[in-house]
């Protein structure tokens, strides 16, 4: 119940601010006197609030789906031998930054919101892989037992006992992923990408702190929605509360 009210007090602070950030220039002219041009008006918040949620929810999908695939087959028999090999790649991986893989994308497919899609999966890799094996390996060998003494299939196993138990933890996973995907993706603006970045940007480079902070209230407040989301999401589908 309390994650449910700040998830929904989250969403209407939000919804708020976006609604009353275009209308606050009076306040911004008066924090910022020196300003010409203390509000950001170049784009819709709204518009770059969706973009910005299409950029992390594509990349987190996408590393949702390479990642938990990967544990998958790792967690099996014959993929079994290779797990040090993926958690090698993944290391690697995550070691870069997202602005350095971004400065070496960009040459190779250009500006825009493609090299932020690949920055963006690559860094959630790490997290969602290792909260996958971490689910998979918390599943009682005796619910396995279980399953197998009633006749279940392979297949059957998995998605009627592996995954629903191991759900939980791999939530966790998704939810740090996407936090951070959604303060890393800001960054991609840096390349041409549309994301709520834009103003931290151009303010950080015009020196207009008041642009800066009208980019990262609402970022902060993303994070925040969807941080709510994914921890509800995970007491939901926790077998104790089920039951």
């Amino acid at each position: 119940m309390r994650r449910r009210v700040g998830l929904i007090a989250g969403s209407l602070a939000l919804a708020a601010l976006l609604l009353g950030l275009p209308r606050s220039a009076p306040l911004f002219h008066y924090w910022f006197p020196e300003l010409d041009r203390p509000l950001y008006l170049q784009d819709g918040f709204g518009e770059l609030l969706l973009a910005h949620l299409a950029i992390v929810a594509l990349s987190g999908g996408t590393a949702a789906l390479l990642g938990i695939s990967a544990a998958l087959w790792t967690s099996r028999p014959a993929g079994r031998d290779f797990r040090p090999l993926l958690e090698t790649l993944l290391s690697i991986a995550q070691s870069f930054p997202p602005v350095a893989v971004l400065a070496l994308t960009v040459p190779l497919i250009g500006f825009g919101a493609a090299p932020a899609l690949v920055a963006l999966a690559l860094y959630s890799l790490l997290p969602i892989t290792h909260a996958a094996l971490a689910g998979l390996a918390s599943v009682p060998e005796d619910a396995r037992e279980t399953a197998r003494g009633i006749g279940m299939s392979p297949r059957q196993m998995l998605w009627r006992v592996e995954l629903p138990l191991a759900a939980p933890v791999i939530v966790a996973g998704l939810r740090t992923a996407m936090v951070i995907n959604i303060g890393t993706a800001a960054l991609a603006s840096t390349v041409g990408a549309r994301t709520l970045g834009l103003p931290i940007i151009v303010g950080l480079s015009g020196f207009n702190t008041a642009y800066v902070i009208q980019g990262a209230l609402p970022v902060a407040l993303l994070a925040i929605v969807v941080d709510q989301a994914f921890q509800w999401l995970g007491e939901w589908l926790t077998p104790q509360r089920q039951a």
